[in-house]
Formats: structure tokens, sequence, C-alpha cells
């Protein structure tokens, strides 16, 4: 993890306006760019549009085959570390417990582990 982070926040793919997940940037920051691009455009006589798009439990949509192949072609992981981050998304689990019950076993297919380390790093890859 910490060889990847600064690999994938300096590839030529990265968007640098990524805020979410990254070291000193925020909300706030996302704000204020919004803010001084719409500033900048009523400046400029130029007309603006603000789509926003909010994605429930986005962590959980993620297709792993997908996320995958942009980890290799897009920021160039490759081999062992390929390899590494493709075990850390394949043959999880999940289950539910509440008190001593436990609900059976389900496979995740979909999306990357939330309260990890790496799974905001995949998320914004």
């Amino acid at each position: 993890m910490a060889r990847m982070r600064p690999h994938v926040e300096s590839c030529a793919n990265f968007n640098q306006y990524q805020s979410a997940y990254r070291h000193g940037h925020s909300t706030e920051t996302t704000l204020l760019r919004v803010l001084d691009d719409v500033c900048h455009a009523a400046d400029n006589h130029s007309r603006s549009l603000l789509l926003q798009l909010h994605l429930s439990a986005a962590f959980d949509t993620l297709d792993k085959p997908t996320l995958l192949r942009r980890v290799d072609h897009a920021f160039g992981i490759r081999g062992t570390s390929h390899k590494w981050v493709d075990s850390y998304l394949n043959e999880r689990s999940q289950y539910v417990r509440v008190g001593d019950r436990v609900s059976a076993s389900v496979s995740c297919h979909y999306g990357v582990p939330q309260g990890s380390v790496l799974g905001p790093l995949l998320f914004t890859i």
C-alpha cells in the first residue's frame, strides 16, 4: 500500500481533481474547485452546468474483472502486484452476526472491501 498509492496518484490516468480518499483533499476541496470554475465561467460570460451523481452503496457495485483490467491497463500494476490485488478482491464472503446468531456465508462477487486501507484506493481507480 505504501508504494501503490504514490504510484497510482502519479499516473496520467489518475484524475488530478480526485478529492475523496486523498491526503490533504476533502469535500471542501471539491466544493472550492466547483465554485471557482462556476465563477470563472460567469466572469467569461459562459454558461455552467453542474451534474451531481450520488451512487448508493458505490463500494459494493464495482465489477471486479473490470477493476482488475483497469489496474493493469490504466495504471500499469502487473505481475506480483496485480496477483496480490486479484487475491485481495476475489474469493471473499460475508455473513451477518447478531448476538450469538450467525447467518449463512454468501460469496461477494462485486465490490471492494469497506473499512480497509486498500478499498478506497481501489474504488478511486
